[in-house]
């Protein structure tokens, strides 16, 4: 006999599941009730995972051609949808951890949407076709000051300018970029592409001042004299030491450190043994750029890593046509299981050569007679629920010339200490708002590190606020489910469908008028399409479009800085955006209007569609039976019009 796939059965009972539905939802009586289907739209999962509230949903509509624009090719109307919430995306489709696909319905049936791979597609599509932002139409006159131009500040930059507000960045290095430039490796942010990205939101009318840090070359109080608001993006960018004795010893170094020394072209090779404390994405980043500029057998002593990391010396790069692979470990106290790193990219640095040496923990840094490390003491350690044991007598040193502490980040309050609220972060309110400064906001790895997308979230809040605060007004609470959602009324304005003005005369109901949108509730500011309103049994499983991944092996990887994954074509962005399955919004499936056993429901005049408005009710043929609730597979439908 066959064996069949129980991950192919939809059940809305599950065996041993006994318990009544809700005595107010069960009143159907001989397949009718007094109840009629209405449209409600919710948050999509994916969406609701993304830390910036990308209108995913929306934008995946267009690539599909579910969302057809009016003039335009379909690439570029999805990219104005998509940079509505975040302006990028060829950068975030690179090396977003993407958390919106774990947050995808579609896991319930085989796996997510590749969604970064059609975000990346968008936004390669963007930048070879110069597209760019518009100009605010109108300037408000007022000024706003930026400290620090990486995501967090870039991001506040083109948010406050598409409200017309003036805004100057004032960034203390070279160049902008933050952790995108010079804390990630070139090879996963290829600087044509960042640059590219960073270029269109300076085009606006950003004024930018390099070289100039706030603190030092600019007090506070000239900002606050000279702007009407402070948004404080200023990053993490200063490494964690290692907590332990030793770690002062001059090749013992901190991961931020070693990747800018990478990506401004001054490391150019390795000595023995390198070992990475810690196992989260900057670790991963650490150990893989290790094992690419290799390691040579003689360095001069001006030459050592950690001299030019510093920045004291440049490496005379003929004698790294000698390097070999390096011999670089991962040391992580707790089981790798655990990691907080992205599952790809420990999979990619395993299969690239790294050693990974899990549960030991950092004792001490055993120094030589010159003063540098020659060693990490570690002990092996068990854990049991969350709770870690020493293992006694089991110490032992592993010898290395080089140690990179990827264990924290903090930000550099020097010249605004009482920023600092003793962690090396700043303290915020629900809004963003520097607690007890009005007129300070912050966002990104200031409050707390964590992704690009989570700081470009932060600032598309905090601009709100600073608009209101500009304005004179109070500042707002921020709704349940926080993100750029769908707005039916802006769809059909874009297709000249928008209600007429109201005539305050009497109306036998407002299925029969025109000037309100009938039949339709908005639940997307608090409420989640999770799987369990969805009708799952109707989606077959399909297997995802993968991005093309170069194969980088232990032997491959010396000297190898290609992009890791070669982005989507046309056909292929399109077939996988097919797969969404458009959680909490109709994607015109027809399945309501073929099993209506009342022919009530019926599709619109094609003059009159839009998405969200692909179907309607005869409420007069229309007899409750709920089998339209039943069929929807996006959990548009609910029964509630007659309550």
């Amino acid at each position: 006999m066959a064996r069949v796939d129980s991950s192919l059965t939809f059940r809305r009972y599950k065996d041993g599941d006994t318990e009544h539905v809700p005595w107010d939802e069960d009143f159907i009586q001989s397949g009718e009730s007094y109840k009629c289907p209405t449209y409600v739209h919710r948050t999509p999962p994916c969406q609701g995972s993304c830390p910036s509230g990308h209108d995913i949903r929306g934008w995946l509509s267009i690539v599909r051609g579910l969302d057809r624009p009016d003039g335009t090719p379909w690439q570029e109307y999805a990219f104005k949808r998509m940079v509505l919430s975040n302006p990028f995306p060829a950068v975030m489709g690179r090396v977003c951890p993407a958390p919106c696909q774990d947050g995808c319905n579609r896991n319930e049936i085989e796996e997510h949407v590749g969604i970064n791979a059609i975000e990346q597609f968008i936004g390669d599509y963007a930048l070879d076709n110069k597209l760019g932002f518009d100009k605010p139409a109108k300037e408000t006159g007022k000024k706003v000051a930026i400290v620090g131009g990486g995501p967090a500040g870039l991001a506040a930059a083109y948010f406050l300018r598409q409200k017309g507000h003036a805004c100057t960045i004032f960034e203390s290095y070279h160049e902008l970029g933050g952790m995108m430039c010079f804390g990630i490796p070139g090879y996963r942010t290829p600087r044509d592409v960042l640059n590219g990205e960073i270029q269109r939101i300076i085009n606006m009318g950003v004024d930018v001042q390099l070289n100039t840090r706030v603190g030092t070359d600019v007090t506070v109080e000239k900002l606050e004299k000279d702007y009407d608001a402070i948004f404080w993006g200023i990053g993490a960018t200063s490494g964690k030491a290692l907590p332990i004795p030793g770690a002062e010893a001059p090749n013992c170094v901190d991961g931020i450190s070693f990747l800018q020394a990478f990506n401004e072209g001054r490391l150019q090779h390795l000595s023995g043994r390198i070992l990475v404390v810690g196992a989260g994405d900057t670790a991963m980043d650490v150990a893989a750029v290790a094992r690419r500029i290799g390691h040579i057998d003689h360095v001069s002593e001006k030459d050592h890593p950690e001299t030019v990391i510093l920045g004291h010396t440049a490496h005379d790069v003929a004698t790294v046509a000698a390097r070999q692979g390096a011999d670089v470990w991962v040391v992580y106290r707790r089981p790798i299981s655990k990691a907080p790193a992205t599952q790809h990219e420990l999979e990619s640095v395993i299969k690239e050569g790294v050693e990974i040496h899990e549960s030991l923990a950092p004792l001490e840094v055993i120094v030589g007679d010159d003063g540098r490390a020659t060693a990490l003491r570690v002990q092996p350690v068990d854990w049991k629920d969350g709770e870690m044991t020493p293992r006694e007598g089991a110490e032992h040193n592993i010898e290395c010339s080089l140690i990179v502490s990827a264990t924290g980040q903090a930000s550099d309050f020097t010249g605004f200490e009482d920023l600092d609220n003793g962690w090396g972060q700043m303290d915020a309110d629900k809004v963003y708002q520097v607690k007890d400064k009005p007129g300070h906001f912050v966002g990104g790895d200031a409050i707390k590190p964590h992704l690009l997308t989570t700081a470009i979230g932060h600032a598309s809040i905090a601009v709100d606020e600073i608009d209101l605060y500009m304005s004179g007004k109070d500042l707002k609470d921020r709704p349940k489910v926080d993100a750029h959602h769908f707005s039916l009324l802006n769809e059909l304005r874009q297709h000249s469908l928008e209600p007429a003005t109201y005539n305050h005369k009497p109306s036998w109901g407002t299925d029969s008028e025109d000037y309100a949108v009938h039949n339709y509730e908005d639940r997307s500011f608090a409420e989640i399409a999770t799987h369990d309103k969805l009708y799952m049994a109707y989606f077959e499983q399909e297997k995802m479009n993968r991005r093309q991944e170069v194969d980088i092996s232990s032997d491959s990887v010396l000297g190898n800085f290609q992009e890791r994954f070669e982005g989507l074509n046309e056909e292929t962005a399109v077939t996988e955006a097919e797969r969404c399955m458009s959680c909490g919004m109709c994607f015109e499936c027809d399945s309501c209007v073929i099993y209506c056993p009342q022919v009530a429901i019926y599709k619109v005049k094609k003059d009159k569609h839009a998405v969200g408005r692909y179907v309607d009710t005869d409420y007069d043929k229309c007899v409750g039976c709920h089998i339209c609730m039943d069929v929807c597979p996006t959990g548009y439908i609910q029964m509630g019009l007659g309550e």
